[in-house]
């Protein structure tokens, strides 16, 4: 397995999304063609994806960077693991190469969320050293 940043919307990308969004949120639905090749390009945004040895999708993450007047901001957004990959390390590696990226540009810190019931991710995240924020999140629906 590799970890490597989407560059292109091909077709096997929107079919791995496909498959693998639903595994994410049953509330929205698998980016189009048009959705992925506009976040591929955008500079804010860098799509990883897991591939195995035989070029199949194992799973995704975004890492978002933005800069703020306090400085260089990073997320991991959107994690998800084909199910049939579980257990292999695959969401490990995509977090460590996104933290490894997020350091090269310049972010001090990486943010992400996770719902507690992903008992597995949040026990991943703290493995890995995130520490849970005494804050607030708030959403506002538009």
């Amino acid at each position: 397995m590799k970890i490597v940043e989407a560059t292109e919307a091909t077709p096997e990308l929107v079919e791995a999304f496909a498959r693998l969004i639903p595994q994410l949120s049953s509330s929205n639905p698998p980016p189009t063609q048009a959705e992925l090749a506009d976040l591929i390009a955008s500079p804010a945004t860098q799509l990883l994806l897991a591939v195995d040895d035989d070029g199949s999708i194992l799973g995704s993450l975004t890492l978002a960077t933005f800069r703020i007047p306090t400085g260089l901001r990073a997320w991991i957004e959107d994690v998800v693991v084909d199910g049939e990959a579980r257990g292999r390390g695959v969401g490990e590696e995509l977090n460590r190469d996104a933290l490894r990226r997020a350091r090269e540009l310049g972010a001090t810190t990486v943010d992400l969320t996770s719902r507690p019931s992903r008992e597995a991710a949040n026990r991943l995240y703290q493995r890995l050293g995130f520490e849970a924020r005494e804050t607030n999140v708030y959403r506002y629906q538009l």
